[in-house]
Parts: structure tokens; C-alpha cells; sequence
């Protein structure tokens, strides 16, 4: 993905990013988040962005740089781009969600599997 050297003017990027954030903020199913992301993103930075988040998720789960490497199929540097900035709050959201949704599925998983047993 290659980026235009010629700058946005400031004030025009500041609206920009106030718009696409209070969209995105107003969406509330995942559905519509996606085929608004498949449409906005290329296939290329779907890709990327998929990559960082399973660099960090890695990360967070103590795999070394090599496992990461050979599984997603990144360059160390970045991987170490990624572990530069995990400790970030917007990272550190990322990951506090998606633990709780592993969290809250593994319970549910376990309820209905003993409510299963109950009830044969």
C-alpha cells in the first residue's frame, strides 16, 4: 500500500477523521461494521490490519517472535512495530475485549453443555 507524499490540508483531515469516527461510533452491528470496512478498505489493508491484531494477540499470549513469524507470516520488524505499541490504550482495549468475548463464550459453552447433561 503505498501513501501519497502530497499532505492533506490539516483542518479538512481533522473533519475527516471527526466524520469517520462518529459514524463508525454509531454502528451497532457487526454486520453493517463489515460491509462497511470490505468497502472502505482494500483487500490488501484488511490483510494488514488482520496480521497486526493477530501479532498482538500473539504477543499477549507470550508466543515468540519465530512462532509469530512462521504462523502469520510477518517480517520481525513488524512484529516489533506492533510490540512497540501494545502497551497503548487502544491496543490494550482491543485485547481486554476479546478476552471477555473468549471469556464469556468458554462459560457459555460449559452452562449448556452441563445444562445438556441435566437434562438427558
Amino acid at each position: 500500500m503505498q501513501l501519497s507524499q502530497t499532505p492533506i490540508n490539516k483542518t479538512l483531515e481533522r473533519q475527516l477523521d471527526q466524520m469517520f469516527f462518529q459514524v463508525l461510533g454509531e454502528i451497532d452491528s457487526p454486520e453493517d461494521l463489515k460491509k462497511i470496512f470490505e468497502d472502505v478498505l482494500t483487500e490488501g489493508e484488511r490483510i494488514a490490519v488482520l496480521k497486526r491484531l493477530g501479532i498482538a494477540l500473539y504477543l499477549d499470549k507470550g508466543r515468540s517472535y519465530e512462532d509469530i513469524k512462521n504462523n502469520i507470516k510477518v517480517s520481525s520488524a513488524t512484529i516489533a512495530t506492533v510490540a512497540e505499541n501494545l502497551g497503548n490504550s487502544g491496543w490494550q482495549e482491543m485485547i481486554r475485549r476479546i478476552k471477555a468475548e473468549e471469556w464469556a463464550s468458554g462459560w457459555t459453552e460449559k452452562i449448556t453443555g452441563g445444562i445438556k447433561r441435566i437434562f438427558k
